[in-house]
């Protein structure tokens, strides 16, 4: 066991056969169990929560954990954050935002609220279709921030792509400006995806 636990991708292939094994259990076993768009929308939910948990775990991690401690890290230790850690953290982090918002859109459209919920409820009379909305639109602005603001200014900021000192210090500021911006979304967003699908409405 402590073999598997030591290497990454064994932990996860065995999350992944777990989960399996889980699914089977739970649904295989019921009488009325098909592939159908119960069971898609469920898939799709699931990939949605998971692909968030690593998204927004990553934005809180650049800014509770890495953000802050640069100026406590020694200048000869810096690299191994900037040209190791970061570039590591922000494919995850990019892939992530891309993924919640790809597998949020199918999850709703198999709902059957996707056109609703983009119009903010407007005219249905539902609640939930607003405040599912307002959390939508608020993820896809984090989304956007993500692959067209911070991403772009990342690669300038950590030397991924050629840029002047000044570039680069410009670039960095701008994308911990627009992290904090996700950050500041980050709980809104959260509130409203939960309170509709939680509240009775």
């Amino acid at each position: 066991m402590v073999k598997i636990l030591q290497s990454l991708s064994k932990t996860v292939h065995l999350s992944l056969a777990l989960a399996i094994i889980l699914f089977l259990g739970f649904h295989l076993g019921a009488s009325d169990f098909a592939f159908d768009r119960g069971f898609y929308s469920w898939l799709f939910r699931y990939l949605h929560v998971l692909t968030g948990i690593m998204w927004i775990g990553l934005l809180w991690y650049f800014n509770f954990v890495q953000i802050p401690s640069m100026p406590n890290i020694p200048d000869e230790h810096k690299p191994a954050v900037s040209k190791v850690i970061a570039p590591k953290a922000l494919f995850w982090f990019r892939w992530a935002a891309l993924g919640t918002i790809i597998s949020g859109l199918i999850v709703a459209y198999l709902q059957g609220y996707v056109h609703q919920a983009m119009i903010l409820g407007i005219g249905s009379g539902d609640p939930k279709n607003t405040a599912i909305g307002i959390g939508m639109w608020l993820g896809i602005i984090m989304a956007y921030n993500v692959w067209f603001v911070i991403w772009p200014n990342q690669k300038k900021a950590l030397g991924i792509i050629e840029a002047t000192p000044e570039e680069k210090a410009s670039s960095a500021k701008t994308a911990m400006v627009f992290s904090r911006v996700n950050t500041l979304l980050s709980l809104p967003m959260l509130l409203t995806m939960v309170a509709a699908q939680n509240l009775p409405w």
